[in-house]
């Protein structure tokens, strides 16, 4: 007899490096419930490179997933989900804070994932994120990439503290952290 694979704890944060299999791990995990699914994208098409690696990733999912592209507006995007109880992959933080820092004139990067901390305990629906651990390299030369990794490893720390799990990938492997 097989057992069903336990239901995961939300909200889950799934960290990795660049290529792990964080992404696939997510919808894996997401996979457990029951559809459909919201995909929130926040990469931006800039070129033919990430054209290519969004493809790859529509072409993964099946048709149960409805897809939110949301590059910026992100706790106001989850905000509006409230009410239709769908599991919900945020797919990922990582690039959400690289358009947060370019943004021109816009609010503090800090201030607007405290927005989404403070969201994030009243979602009335199964909520995952991705992000990318990139706190394992080398120190950046410049101060752009300084303060990205910077912002990228407390906003990790943060959400790890909001989420009821978090899971390292490495190597396609998931590593149960909480």
């Amino acid at each position: 007899m097989s057992l069903a694979p336990p239901v995961p704890r939300v909200p889950h944060l799934i960290l990795g490096g660049a290529r792990s299999g964080k992404s696939t791990y997510a919808e894996s995990l997401i996979s457990r419930l029951a559809p459909p699914y919201v995909y929130v994208a926040t990469a931006q098409v800039l070129d033919a490179e990430m054209a290519h690696r969004v493809q790859k990733h529509q072409e993964r999912r099946r048709r149960d997933w409805v897809t939110h592209e949301c590059p910026l507006e992100l706790p106001q995007l989850l905000q509006s989900l409230q009410g239709h109880h769908r599991p919900v992959l945020v797919d990922c933080l990582t690039l959400w804070l690289s358009n947060l820092l370019l943004q021109e004139g816009a609010s503090s990067p800090e201030a607007v994932v405290e927005a989404l901390a403070r969201w994030i305990p009243t979602a009335d629906y199964p909520l995952f994120f991705v992000s990318n651990e990139v706190g394992g390299g080398i120190v950046p030369e410049n101060p752009l990439a300084r303060r990205f990794r910077d912002l990228s490893g407390w906003t990790n720390q943060r959400m790890a503290t909001l989420c009821a799990g978090v899971t390292l990938v490495v190597a396609g492997l998931p590593l149960a952290l909480k």
